[in-house]
């Protein structure tokens, strides 16, 4: 049994407490929770998180203590546990029937059909704060909107309902793309099917592509990268046949550009380098066309990140030397929070794959300073560390300690 205060134990450490203390064995108690022995052996060593509300509840229940025995309850458990509660009023409301497509007829509408302004407002403010990483503002506020959003489609009709499918098309989007960075891809792929029939109902050519690049993003998220690639090929071959009468147009060069990019991240990671280069080469002729880095349709697309790609495409060829060698060079001080800490995560990767440790942990403390939320959240940087703590370097790295203290790793 651990031999630490309670208050000062982990919360996979004080499962194994719990545990310990019930006289169960490792098997029984996963069994109770539908799990493995082998799972809960990495959450009681700190080495899977214990990070989603579900899978706490559940141990709590099956070792009869409540959910704070397990999480805890100071300031910075409270605020996690609030993310959770956060992340489970989203799966709510994307699970509620009355929100479904097609709406079911047997569902009544007497809600006051939101102003479309508002809801312009509201996407705008959500959008935002994704790209400054603020993960608490964007999960507090899109159970709401995801409501309004449908409300408006339900009421309207013409040119106002069309309004109203787009603004619910990129409000799933944001739903999309912080589910997936929570880890929760199976959510994120629900949010994302709900966006896409919501942007091609609205007509909106822009918000299509917008809609389908977060679906290639989601598909490589959940490992399906062959998927994700069939389905860029599919995206960018659409657009390609419908943006004729867009050529030219800042806010359709950017979408069609985004779409390459994880297009050619897909196709690296399910292998094929060759796809990979010629959508890298394709996204940088239109990053030129654009002229500059821009943030149409919030897509931050530009020159440099068309390099934050390269980077990111090295990264899923298993290179971490290109890695380092093109984004150590790379300035992105005039993109957005979340594209500057997402490729600090890629410099942090490749340093701990050849070993320099301490450079890669330099880099997760500058990442940590832009965004804390970030760091301490996502699943790639929960990934990261982990791996440096396994490294003979980390395990005497005070500082990286310090930081997996505070994600909640150890």
């Amino acid at each position: 049994m651990p031999s630490l205060p309670l208050h000062r134990l982990s919360p996979g450490q004080r499962v194994a407490w719990h545990r310990l203390r019930r006289g169960l064995s490792q098997e029984v108690l996963a069994g109770l929770v539908g799990r493995t022995a082998d799972w809960l052996g990495k959450v009681e060593n700190n080495r899977a998180p214990l990070d989603r509300l579900p899978v706490i509840r559940s141990l709590a229940d099956a070792l009869g203590v409540s959910v704070i025995d397990l999480i805890g309850d100071t300031k910075e458990d409270r605020s996690r546990n609030h993310q959770d509660l956060h992340v489970e009023a989203v799966r709510s409301v994307l699970m509620d029937y009355r929100y479904s497509e097609p709406v079911f007829p047997i569902t009544q509408n007497d809600e006051r059909p939101p102003e479309l302004r508002f809801l312009r407002h509201e996407v705008e403010t959500v959008m935002c704060a994704y790209q400054a990483s603020d993960y608490q503002r964007v999960l507090c506020k899109l159970p709401d909107l995801l409501v309004r959003s449908r409300s408006a489609v339900r009421s309207y009709t013409g040119k106002r309902r069309r309004a109203a499918e787009a603004l619910s098309a990129l409000a799933s989007q944001a739903c999309a793309m912080i589910l997936t960075k929570l880890g929760e891809t199976d959510l994120a792929w629900i949010a994302t099917e709900r966006g896409l029939k919501a942007a091609f109902a609205c007509g909106d050519l822009a918000v299509q592509g917008s809609l389908m690049r977060s679906g290639v993003h989601s598909l490589h998220s959940r490992g399906q990268h062959r998927t994700a690639v069939a389905m860029a090929a599919d995206a960018i071959s659409y657009l390609r046949g419908e943006r004729s009468s867009h050529s030219g147009v800042p806010r359709m060069l950017s979408v069609y550009g985004t779409l390459l990019l994880p297009g050619a991240v897909a196709a690296a990671r399910s292998g094929d380098r060759a796809t990979a280069t010629a959508y890298l080469e394709e996204a940088e002729k239109t990053a030129e066309q654009l002229g500059r880095d821009a943030n149409h349709l919030w897509t931050a697309f530009g020159p440099t990140n068309v390099v934050l790609h390269r980077v990111t495409v090295a990264s899923s060829l298993g290179d971490p030397r290109a890695v380092l060698r093109l984004g150590t060079r790379v300035d992105t001080t005039g993109l957005p929070v979340e594209r500057r800490v997402r490729h600090l995560f890629e410099l942090a990767q490749a340093l701990t794959a050849v070993n320099e440790v301490s450079s890669a942990v330099d880099r997760m403390l500058e990442a940590e300073g832009l965004s804390a939320s970030h760091v301490h959240r996502h699943v790639m940087s929960h990934q990261i560390v982990a791996r440096m703590m396994r490294s003979k370097s980390g395990r005497r790295e005070r500082r990286l300690a310090d930081l997996a203290h505070r994600m909640g790793t150890i």
